[in-house]
Parts: C-alpha cells; sequence; structure tokens
C-alpha cells in the first residue's frame, strides 16, 4: 500500500493536477482524480490518461482551465466534459453528473450533480468509482489528497473482484452496454465478476439488444485489444450476451471437431484467438494489438455449423472457409465495422485452409507465388492465423505442421528475394500490350493483362522479349 501511496501521490504532484488543483480551489470548485488513475495506480499499472470530475459547470472548466493550456477541446460539452493538454499531458475534466435514462433509446439524459460521492454511485464498477480529492470540499478546509470510494472499490482492487456499486440490475438497466464493460474489465484486470453481476447480466442479456451497433462494436472491439480477452468472450458466452451481439460464436458450441482436438469447434476457436494473440506479440513485439487478426481468429470456423455432414464415421465441413468469409462479411456489416475490415477479415476466413497439404507434397514455385498473390498484404496476418489454427494435442503433428510452415515461409522469402514478389506484374504493362497487338483500351486489353499475369505467376519473371513472344502467341491462337 506505501508503493500505491507514492505512486498517488506522484499524480497529486504532476504537472497537469498540481496548477488545475490550485486553479479550482481559488475559484471554490471541488476537483477530484477519478476512475482509471487511481485503479491503475493502486494496481501498479501504467497511468495513461488522467480524468478529472469537478463541481463546476462546463463554461467554468472551459475558463479555468485555458489559462493552463496548451490546447483545449470540446469533447463533449453535453456530457459536461472538456479536453485539454497542459504540460504534454492530455486531460478531460468532466462536471459531476447524476445521468438519468430515458427507457427508449438507452441514450443518458444528462443533469449534472453537486456530489462527488453521487457521481461515484452512478458509475459502472466500484474499481471504477474510486476518487482522489485534490482540492477541498466546498466550504472546508479538509486535508487533501483525501481518497474517496463510495462503495468498497478499494476492498474489491485488493480482492480481484468486479462489481457495481449500486444494485447491478440498476446499473444494467440504466446502461445496458455495462453488461458488455464487465467482460472487458475482467478480462483486461484479470478479476473474478462477482456472481451477482453475472446473474444480472444473465437476466438482462436481451436488454444489449437497445444498444446501438456503433456503441457494441467499440466495446467488442476493446475487450479484444486486450492481451486476454479469452475470459470476457466466455463470459458474454455463458451470460446470453454473445448471442445477442455475435451469435456465430457461441453457436460454435454445438460442433465437435472434426480433428478431436477440443470437445467443440468454440473451444478451437478461442484457443485460436490466445495464440494468434501471443504470435503478434513474438513475432511482431513494437506493433500495436490487431483488431483484424483477432476478429479472424475468432471468427475463422463460423462457417462450419451450416456447412457440418456425416459421412460414415467422419463428420466433414467442406467449404467451410468460403461460407465463415460470407457470414464474417455479414455479421461485421450489421455491427457498423469499417468497410476495410469487413474485406480483411472476410479474405483471412476464406484464405485460412490453403497451407493446409503443404505438408504432404511440394508446392511448386507456381502455388508459392499464388498463396502470397492471393494474400497480398493480409500475407502478415495469414502467417500468424494459419499458425494459431494449430491446437492439436498431438505433439508430433503440432511439429510437423509447424516445421512445414517454416519452410514455406523460407521459400516464400527467397522468392521475394530473388522476384520482388510483393509487386508481382505481368512483364508488360497495358501501354505495352495495345502497343503489340495494336488494340485500344477495352475487354481485351485486360484479358491479355491476366494472361500474362498467370504466365508471371506460373514461370517467374519472363523478361520482355519472352513476354511479348507469348503474348504474340496467344492472340494468334485466340484469333484462329
Amino acid at each position: 500500500m506505501g508503493e500505491a501511496t507514492a505512486r498517488l501521490h506522484a499524480l497529486v504532484e504532476s504537472a497537469p493536477a498540481k496548477p488545475l488543483a490550485d486553479a479550482f480551489a481559488a475559484a471554490g470548485h471541488e476537483l477530484a482524480l477519478v476512475g482509471g488513475p487511481v485503479r491503475d495506480a493502486f494496481l501498479d499499472r501504467p497511468v495513461t490518461d488522467l480524468d478529472f470530475t469537478t463541481s463546476a459547470r462546463p463554461d467554468e472548466i472551459l475558463a479555468l482551465v485555458s489559462p493552463l493550456a496548451d490546447a483545449t477541446w470540446d469533447v463533449g460539452r453535453e456530457f459536461g466534459t472538456i479536453a485539454a493538454r497542459i504540460g504534454g499531458e492530455t486531460i478531460e475534466i468532466t462536471t459531476y453528473r447524476a445521468d438519468q435514462y430515458d427507457g427508449v433509446s438507452r441514450k443518458p439524459q444528462v443533469a449534472f450533480g453537486d456530489s462527488l460521492e453521487l457521481d461515484l454511485e452512478r458509475r459502472d464498477f466500484t474499481v471504477n468509482a474510486l476518487a482522489l480529492r485534490i482540492t477541498p470540499r466546498r466550504g472546508t478546509t479538509d486535508a487533501v489528497p483525501q481518497l474517496v470510494d463510495v462503495g468498497g472499490g478499494l476492498e474489491h482492487l485488493l480482492q480481484g473482484v468486479l462489481d457495481t456499486p449500486m444494485a447491478p440490475e440498476r446499473s444494467f438497466d440504466d446502461d445496458p452496454l455495462r453488461m458488455m464493460r464487465a467482460a472487458r474489465f475482467a478480462a483486461q484486470l484479470g478479476f473474478d465478476v462477482a456472481p451477482r453481476v453475472v446473474t444480472a447480466m444473465t437476466d438482462l442479456a436481451e436488454r444489449i439488444r437497445d444498444i446501438s451497433a456503433e456503441r457494441v462494436r467499440d466495446e467488442l472491439t476493446k475487450l479484444l485489444l486486450t492481451r486476454s480477452p479469452v475470459p470476457g468472450v466466455r463470459l458474454l458466452t455463458d451470460t446470453g450476451i454473445l448471442d445477442r451481439v455475435l451469435p456465430e460464436v457461441p453457436a460454435l458450441r454445438l460442433e465437435a471437431d472434426e480433428h478431436a482436438h477440443h470437445k467443440d469447434v468454440y473451444e478451437h476457436s478461442l484457443t485460436v484467438l490466445q495464440q494468434g494473440i501471443d504470435l503478434e506479440a513474438s513475432r511482431n513485439p513494437d506493433a500495436s494489438p490487431d483488431l483484424v487478426s483477432r476478429l479472424a481468429g475468432l471468427l475463422h470456423d463460423i462457417g462450419k455449423p451450416a456447412t457440418r455432414r456425416i459421412e460414415g464415421r467422419t463428420v466433414t465441413f467442406h467449404q467451410h472457409d468460403l461460407v465463415g468469409a460470407r457470414l464474417a462479411r455479414q455479421r461485421l456489416k450489421a455491427l457498423r465495422f469499417d468497410n476495410d475490415t469487413v474485406k480483411a477479415v472476410a479474405r483471412l476466413v476464406e484464405l485460412h485452409l490453403r497451407f493446409y497439404g503443404y505438408g504432404e507434397q511440394a508446392w511448386t514455385d507456381s502455388a508459392v507465388r499464388r498463396y502470397v498473390r492471393d494474400a497480398g498484404p493480409l500475407l502478415e496476418r495469414l502467417h500468424i492465423l494459419t499458425r494459431s489454427d494449430v491446437t492439436t494435442r498431438n505433439r508430433r503433428k503440432a511439429e510437423r505442421l509447424d516445421f512445414a510452415y517454416d519452410d514455406l515461409e523460407q521459400r516464400i522469402a527467397e522468392l521475394r528475394e530473388q522476384e520482388e514478389m510483393d509487386a508481382v506484374r505481368p512483364d508488360l504493362d497495358g501501354e505495352q500490350i495495345m502497343a503489340i497487338l495494336g488494340l485500344q483500351p477495352g475487354r481485351e486489353v485486360g484479358e491479355a493483362y491476366r494472361m500474362l499475369l498467370e504466365q508471371r505467376l506460373e514461370h517467374g519473371p519472363l523478361g520482355a522479349e519472352r513476354a511479348e513472344t507469348v503474348l504474340r502467341d496467344w492472340w494468334a491462337a485466340r484469333g484462329a
């Protein structure tokens, strides 16, 4: 606890907090650090953003902050929030709130409050409802800083428990998205969720349909971008919330894996998701978490329920890659993901089986080129997905697949060095094709271009002279 006290003291004395506290106290207003910074100081986690709450109204906040700030901006004045950059730090200051919800749109009807304690009571979880008062309460000379804990948040931090300040039914009824936030914080912090919270999530799961697709998408994204999202995904599945948000994933529990890797494809998919995250970290340690890779890992087998066939004693899922790509595209569009993400995830799902068979028979250089061509800019993500899709408990088989993919990556690297494979194009461009054949722009030029591209993929670089001979021969045979 002594180390936590030192970290909190450092926050209070930091470049943004100290001048803000002096300015707000001189104006007769309360100011407190709240939520994440206080929680993370106790957990010895990096503090990335400083959030404050105050008795001052938005216009008063702006007037007090502007002389201290390098820049200010209005991130949500109607919700009482003003942002600023002070001493190189970005901060947000929000007026005490007492939200009310309209029961239809589930959008908060903002009502500003006058009490820090009441503001904290309306927050989502007790561990996020901790505040460090850095000015005296109005009308007092109370010593500061002062920890304010209205719901047992400090005790819950020490126990590693996620609970709500008010009854969870009331909290989730106010804003059902908090049920998804519970899953995200459980994963992010590694906490257990209080049984009463799990019960409320299960009872109110249908209420998640009241939340806009955009807000659901954003919360799902935050969960998947945590270091270990699987516990959060399990919680959403077990409470029935994922059935309303991403039903293709819970449906995988009904399917046995044809390789007997796990008791069902759902367990396999969660393993692939986490293995992919581990590979991200080892292969690209300086890169940011990759949402596309994580969505692809979670969704890569969602085509299996629709393609399941029993053939004798064998269960098959023919073309589940193609069906899964279509389902992934539909679901991600419904969740309002951007087009680039939708296309990339669907393409990875479509390609995730391409590698299998490489270990049984050697691929030609042409096949390797086509693998790279088909993956395009997704190649590194396809490497990660394909490797993480190996979840067999048979060590010999796993080692054989791993060795085969090592070999494939080595061959790709060698061909890249020899042929500049990242920019595979025909040896002749459209202008040259038209000049050689005496054509105007049109369908025939496109057909010739595609023919030369196939030749390039099949045989490697031809050179302009040989490519012209191939083109003329093709044209002559076409006209024969």
